[in-house]
């Protein structure tokens, strides 16, 4: 059951408001907030209306706890997400972001509620598990790690009251990412774009392809030049992408449905 929603609240942004008849929701990186896919927002909102979940202990949220468990921040998101499912929906999440889509599409599929796509950007297969422990290293560890992605302004990472506002999120963020396990159930029933860089240390070539064995629906890998943040310098080519990945999965429900 869906229903029209009235405002955002605090976990989703709405930048842009639109009538586009499909929404992509957008999950960010660990450390991360909304305002990151404010760009894509601006750019795509023509074509789609681009919501952005905002995670607790951020920015304007920055008083309330983190969460630091993925089902926790899954089951809380998948509420606040309820209302906008009155408009097909897609679903793009980068790192941490990927894998808190992912648990947020298995929850709604389990309703009745199958995305347009699901895109996965910087992250390796749900299956794939690597045995990690940033989140329990000291502040300056943390601090280092988050340097070697290269995806905050070092200069921003050396200031010391910027770092004393983003570790609480840092690190809760981390601990609900590297403590995450999957747990085996059905495939998605919706294609799955995955999007990396070709020197991202956080996935290789073979944990990203592992992405198929989670979608009974079609797959698809495009690998850019870059890191774990290789989408900062290809923003308009991923756009692209998201776009024409949801204008070809329309245009095949619109034939089907003529048949």
């Amino acid at each position: 059951m869906t229903s029209t929603p009235r405002d955002t609240g605090a976990w989703i942004r709405r930048f842009h408001p639109s009538d586009a008849p499909v929404r992509l929701v957008c999950f960010p990186h660990a450390g991360g907030a909304a305002t990151y896919y404010h760009p894509m927002s601006m750019r795509m909102s023509a074509e789609m209306e681009v919501l952005a979940v905002q995670y607790p202990g951020r920015q304007d949220r920055r008083t309330e706890p983190c969460v630091g468990d993925m089902s926790k921040l899954a089951d809380l998101v998948v509420e606040e997400i309820r209302p906008w499912t009155d408009r097909p929906l897609a679903f793009f999440g980068h790192s941490m972001g990927a894998v808190l889509g992912y648990e947020v599409a298995r929850r709604l599929e389990r309703d009745g509620v199958r995305l347009l796509t699901f895109f996965a950007s910087g992250r390796r297969a749900p299956s794939c598990v690597r045995a990690e422990d940033v989140h329990l290293r000291d502040d300056a560890g943390l601090i280092t790690e988050v340097k070697k992605l290269n995806g905050t302004d070092d200069r921003l990472l050396d200031e010391p009251e910027v770092v004393e506002m983003l570790l609480p999120a840092l690190r809760s963020d981390y601990q609900a990412v590297e403590t995450y396990r999957y747990e085996p159930g059905p495939a998605l029933g919706c294609p799955v774009v995955v999007l990396t860089g070709d020197r991202d240390p956080q996935v290789t070539a073979e944990e990203a392809r592992a992405w198929r064995e989670h979608t009974d629906g079609s797959f698809d890998l495009r690998t850019y030049p870059g890191g774990h943040f290789y989408l900062n310098a290809h923003a308009p080519s991923v756009m692209e992408t998201v776009a024409a990945q949801l204008r070809d999965v329309r245009a095949a429900a619109h034939r089907a449905g003529e048949a």
